[in-house]
């Protein structure tokens, strides 16, 4: 009985340590903008309730991952001539490695307010997974720092910078490759990096329109559906659910225009996505927002949409759905509570300045971070409440890393643990 106890004690050491202790992809270890453990601060500030604060070189809006006791993340030069990864002790703050992974020879623009380092890595026990769009997809130990394998024969013409993030599904890396002149997406064996699958979007809705219009920058979630697994890959033009096992197109929806950057999300049986810019005579730019029931095949535009909605919708940040209410901040500042299944809107809130940082749920509340550093902490529910605002020094574009009651924020020169005292 004794041994059996102890063995129960020391798995639970191991689930806290590599389960809750952990933050292994964009928006999360589901990539649903939720965050386990409890506790989290609600009021914190550049000198309040900050455990420890790291410089990290270079420029890059990539969000943090965590493992156990360790944070990577990715950095660049701002030229580019660079691409950089960098792990820092979860506990300390302090830096364990720096090292350069790629060094293009030949380097592309970007937009102005992206950078070379915006796709978030991904990481798993003994491994973490970096990319950098067209230059390149890294695989490197975590225990040694070592590279397991590269590649850089995975190219496209970003016209405005990589920022589709990775993808870890059982044995597979899932790598998003849409610039203005291919689009693709690629499942690779994690282990070797080789190609497992490749599937191109389909060329009849993407020949005919200006290159400008094909390029996309999204990161893919996986839902089940009747028992078979589902990618949802909405990239421009449209979105599409594939076999996650074999690339086959199972369904897809037409929005047109391009720039989707916002991840898909789950809940109630549907699933959730935005488009690109949608540009249209004497209108202002706008985005629409589609819920639709995963269960059809072939084009599903107009049987299987539940509704849709091009009301304040954000293009960059992607919402995060609580007890059946979509939290989502469009980049002007509007915050708009909507009943998921319905898609009518339960409140609306004004908001000061820009957003890019997506909204996450953590122990209770969402945190809204904005563009000049601000992170807003509201209460969910059927009427806005906030809960505070926290001032943080210099610009944030980085959705943060919550992990058992620290916040991992990411500005544009450090990188922060805020933790209750």
């Amino acid at each position: 009985m004794r041994k059996f106890l102890l063995l129960i004690a020391l798995t639970g050491l191991i689930c806290n340590a590599f389960g809750q202790s952990s933050w292994t992809h964009l928006r999360g270890n589901h990539l649903d903008g939720h965050a386990s453990g409890d506790n989290y601060p609600l009021e914190f500030g550049e000198n309040r309730n900050i455990s420890w604060k790291t410089e990290i070189s270079g420029v890059a809006w990539s969000s943090p991952v965590v493992y156990g006791n360790q944070v990577w993340l990715t950095t660049a030069t701002r030229n580019g001539d660079q691409l950089s990864v960098v792990c820092i002790d979860f506990n300390s703050g302090k830096l364990l490695k720096e090292m350069v992974v790629f060094q293009p020879s030949k380097i592309q623009n970007i937009h102005a307010t992206n950078s070379y380092a915006t796709p978030t890595p991904a990481i798993e026990d003994g491994r973490v997974y970096v990319h950098y769009g067209t230059y390149g997809t890294a695989c490197i130990s975590t225990a040694d720092f070592s590279v397991i394998w590269t590649r850089t024969d995975m190219n496209c013409e970003h016209m405005q910078g990589a920022a589709s993030s990775l993808l870890i599904h059982g044995d597979m890396l899932i790598v998003h490759i849409e610039g203005t002149d291919v689009q693709y997406i690629a499942a690779l064996d994690k282990f070797s990096g080789n190609t497992i699958w490749r599937t191109d979007r389909p060329r009849q809705f993407y020949e005919d329109i200006a290159p400008v219009y094909r390029k996309a920058y999204t990161t893919p979630i996986v839902v089940r559906v009747n028992g078979r697994e589902q990618l949802i890959s909405n990239g421009a033009q449209m979105c599409f659910a594939y076999d996650v096992n074999t690339g086959e197109e199972i369904w897809s929806v037409w929005y047109g225009y391009d720039s989707t950057v916002g991840m898909p999300l789950e809940y109630g049986g549907l699933v959730f996505f935005n488009s690109g810019w949608i540009f249209e005579e004497n209108t202002p730019n706008y985005v629409k927002f589609f819920a639709v029931d995963p269960s059809g095949k072939g084009d599903v535009s107009e049987t299987h949409v539940k509704w849709q909605t091009s009301d304040e919708v954000p293009q960059i940040t992607t919402p995060v759905i609580v007890d059946g209410r979509i939290y989502m901040v469009h980049e002007r500042g509007t915050l708009t509570c909507v009943d998921a299944l319905s898609g009518e809107v339960v409140w609306r809130e004004k908001l000061r300045s820009q957003f890019n940082a997506s909204p996450v749920y953590a122990g209770g509340h969402i945190y809204i971070p904005e563009v000049r550093g601000t992170v807003y902490v509201i209460e969910p529910g059927d009427s806005f409440r906030l809960i505070s605002e926290n001032k943080m020094d210099g610009t944030i574009k980085a959705t943060p890393a919550y992990v058992d009651g620290s916040i991992l924020l990411r500005s544009e020169t450090h990188l922060y643990r805020i933790d209750n005292p």
